[in-house]
């Protein structure tokens, strides 16, 4: 099967094309036939080396890139009973130092890495899913508030902020939004109460209309001590990248998502893709073959959604 990997570090130029066997799924596995890969900065992160020079990815031969995928099952291994062959599913390869990933024909994930895709998305819309939803449950269950509390999502015009205050909304927290002036009206529609252009003096502009600052920020757009100022003494606050944490400062607890597979969360997910309550967003779809180009485009910025490599 063809897939792309990375054999050195660098931009997009670096990007291979392999044939490589097609891997059977051992106990508890599942073998994806892949429709849709979403294109994300931590495959950047991968493909340039920062991953690797932060310690998150230990140095290797070859590298696989993907974490997104849409797709049917293919073939199952031992012991798993959640799905046949033919099922429509999603899923997130979170082990960043394979070999292979989901920039491929196939790929073989955990079972409990695996949900049913959303009956009412095509496959590329599914394939932005998982890595940015998954992303954004897990840094809101970090923060552990009660409903009404106020939390500020900093990056709320991108695909994990744009979550991230979708979710934040769901779970009864009072969302202020921090994105370009232009995306006001999307972040509103996303569920956010408050809106704060992004620029100069964030934190007095958030506190004039928080007094005493938020409970709470997920700081997707990595603003740092910007970002922390907004914050409350005593608040919480959830990094998204690796050497991204600002010093905790008047005892607010600073904590990284560490993002994990987690099927049971992804499969609440497609439940609210279903329902109407997550919008999902593809900024542009690319074959494989052009995965250099996705790249290309990924390190632009100014993306609204994600963009896909259709198989």
């Amino acid at each position: 099967m063809r897939a792309v990997v990375v054999r050195r570090f660098g931009g997009p130029e670096v990007l291979e094309f392999a044939e490589v066997p097609v891997a059977e799924p051992g106990i508890g596995q599942v073998r994806v036939k892949v429709a849709a890969a979403g294109v994300n900065p931590v495959d950047a992160g991968t493909r340039s080396g920062f991953l690797t020079e932060a310690g998150i990815v230990p140095p290797r031969e070859v590298l696989g890139l993907g974490w997104d995928v849409a797709g049917t099952v293919d073939a199952v291994g031992d012991g798993v009973t959640g799905f046949a062959t033919g099922d429509s599913v999603i899923g997130l390869r979170d082990r960043p130092s394979a070999a292979l990933g989901t920039y491929a024909e196939f790929v073989v994930l955990d079972a409990d890495a695996l949900a049913a895709a959303p009956r009412t998305a095509s496959p590329e819309e599914a394939a932005t899913l998982p890595l940015n939803g998954l992303t954004a449950v897990q840094a809101l269950d970090l923060l552990d508030l009660p409903p009404g509390a106020t939390v500020l999502v900093t990056g709320a015009a991108g695909a994990v902020g744009g979550y991230a205050v979708t979710l934040a909304k769901a779970r009864g927290f009072r969302v202020v939004a921090v994105a370009g002036s232009a995306d006001e009206a999307l972040v509103r529609g996303f569920g956010a109460e408050v809106f704060v252009p992004r620029g100069d003096f964030l934190a007095d502009r958030v506190r004039a209309v928080i007094p005493g600052g938020v409970d709470a920020a997920l700081d997707t757009a990595l603003l740092g001590l910007e970002a922390l100022d907004a914050v409350a003494s005593r608040g919480r606050f959830v990094v998204f990248a690796a050497g991204a944490a600002p010093i905790p400062l008047r005892g607010i607890t600073v904590e990284h998502v560490w993002i994990r597979a987690d099927g049971a969360a992804l499969t609440g997910l497609a439940d609210m893709v279903d329902d109407g309550t997550l919008v999902l967003r593809v900024a542009d779809t690319l074959p494989l073959s052009e995965a250099v180009k996705a790249h290309e485009l990924l390190a632009t910025g100014g993306l609204r959604g994600r963009l896909v490599l259709i198989s």
